[in-house]
C-alpha cells in the first residue's frame, strides 16, 4: 500500500474535519461542490478562510448559521447576485449556474461554519 505524503494527510485532515460526523453522500458532495466553485470561477473572489473581493464563505456560513433556510437563501443570492450585503463590492449574478449546481455550492457553503 503507497503511503500518503505530508502534504496529502494534511489536506484529508482538513476536509475530514470539515465534514464532521456527516453522512457518506455528505462526504462526496464536499470534494464536488469545491471542484464546482473553483471551474465556475467562485475561487476567483471567494476563498474558504480568508476575505478577498468576496467575503470568505467560512464567514458566509457563519452569518447565516442560524437561518432555517440558509441555504435556500443563499442558492438565489448565488444565482441572482447581491449588492451591499457584504460592503460595496456588488456579486454578479451567475446565470451559468444551474439552479442544482447553486443548491450544491450553497449547502457546502453551509457545511464551513
Amino acid at each position: 500500500m503507497k503511503s500518503m505524503s505530508y502534504a496529502a494527510l494534511a489536506a484529508a485532515s482538513v476536509l475530514s474535519a470539515m465534514l464532521g460526523a456527516g453522512s457518506p453522500a455528505a462526504h462526496a458532495e464536499v470534494p464536488t461542490a469545491l471542484a464546482l466553485a473553483q471551474q465556475q470561477n467562485c475561487m476567483s473572489c471567494h476563498s474558504v478562510t480568508r476575505p478577498f473581493m468576496g467575503p470568505a464563505l467560512h464567514d458566509v456560513a457563519s452569518k447565516y448559521a442560524g437561518r432555517e433556510d440558509a441555504a435556500t437563501y443563499l442558492k438565489h443570492k448565488i444565482l441572482d447576485g447581491s449588492t451591499g450585503v457584504w460592503g460595496a463590492v456588488p456579486m454578479p449574478a451567475n446565470t451559468q449556474l444551474t439552479p442544482d449546481q447553486a443548491a450544491t455550492l450553497a449547502s457546502w457553503v453551509m457545511t464551513l461554519k
